[in-house]
């Protein structure tokens, strides 16, 4: 089993950053792929950015590249979302989740995603 515990949400104007960080327990998280989805009023949970085990592959989707940066640190049991130039668009209720599968594979579909946070608020103002 994994749990998932989001931080780091808040409220910022247009052109701020902040810093997401997922705190996992459980002895197999360092072996998961963990993604980052997020749910706006009223939308479909989407997929933002998702991070192989090892840290080595990444993925993002368009709307974030240039913008956010996924990490993770094993040995601390967190991964993070760096997020810059947040536009009004971002506000959202961000969630860490954590692949059902031992895969290494970067999956954007959330039914892929066996553990999930109760997610952070992050709401950007113009």
């Amino acid at each position: 089993q994994v749990q998932l515990v989001e931080s780091g949400g808040g409220l910022v104007q247009a052109g701020d950053s902040l810093r997401l960080s997922c705190l996992a327990s459980g002895r197999t998280f360092s072996s998961r792929v963990v993604g980052w989805f997020r749910q706006a009023p009223g939308q479909e949970r989407e997929f933002v950015a998702g991070i192989s085990w090892s840290g080595s592959n990444t993925s993002y989707t368009d709307s974030v590249k240039g913008r956010f940066t996924i990490s993770r640190d094993n040995a601390k049991s967190t991964v993070y979302l760096q997020m810059k130039m947040l536009k009004p668009e971002d506000t959202a209720l961000y969630y860490c989740a954590a692949r059902q599968a031992l895969t290494n594979l970067i999956d954007v579909r959330r039914e892929k995603y066996g553990y999930w946070g109760q997610g952070t608020q992050v709401t950007v103002s113009s």
